[in-house]
């Protein structure tokens, strides 16, 4: 029910959700390190296919495609493990040199003089009415068809604009 294990793309026909399947299901109650991919389907030659699909024909795509594919024919285990591989493929690709580091126990809640806590803010279910920044425009595969659709993947700014992603990010500012 979150964006850990899924994603949204543009299509032909609109918005398409890709979602990587868990084992045990979507309902179960584990640690967010703890949550398992699912074995048993071919989720990742599923998302493949419907990239090359949507994006091939993309003006960047060409660009990304190989190191990419590399990701996608990796074995993931634990759903935080590909999450982290993509951040990491995202933050190289953008060139943006950040560093991650994993809490080592979970805070029900934190000190907002502290530090801003955004967990269950960003649904799917709420997406589309919720608003942290004002998502940069720009060109669409399908924008002739489905009109331009804010707040999707990384992967369709990155394989629509290239390099010119980093700069349409550092535009965006908070709305409140």
């Amino acid at each position: 029910m979150s964006f850990r294990n899924r994603c949204q793309i543009a299509g032909s026909q609109g918005c398409i959700d890709l979602s990587i399947p868990l084992a045990g299901g979507r309902d179960q109650k584990v640690l967010v390190k703890d949550a398992r991919i699912a074995t048993h389907y071919a989720w990742q030659e599923h998302h493949w296919k419907t990239l090359l699909s949507c994006y091939s024909r993309s003006p960047w795509f060409e660009h990304y495609r190989d190191d990419l594919a590399r990701l996608y024919q990796r074995s993931f285990s634990f759903l935080l493990d590909w999450n982290l591989a993509c951040f990491d493929w995202t933050c190289r690709m953008l060139t943006l040199p950040l560093r991650v580091t994993l809490t080592e126990a979970y805070h029900p809640h934190y000190d907002p003089e502290v530090s801003r806590d955004y967990r269950g803010l960003l649904m799917p279910k709420n997406i589309r009415e919720t608003t942290l920044a004002s998502p940069p425009v720009y060109r669409q595969v399908f924008e002739e068809i489905t009109g331009f659709i804010p707040n999707l993947s990384i992967l369709d700014l990155l394989f629509c604009e290239g390099q010119r992603a980093r700069s349409l990010l550092a535009q965006v500012g908070p709305t409140s």
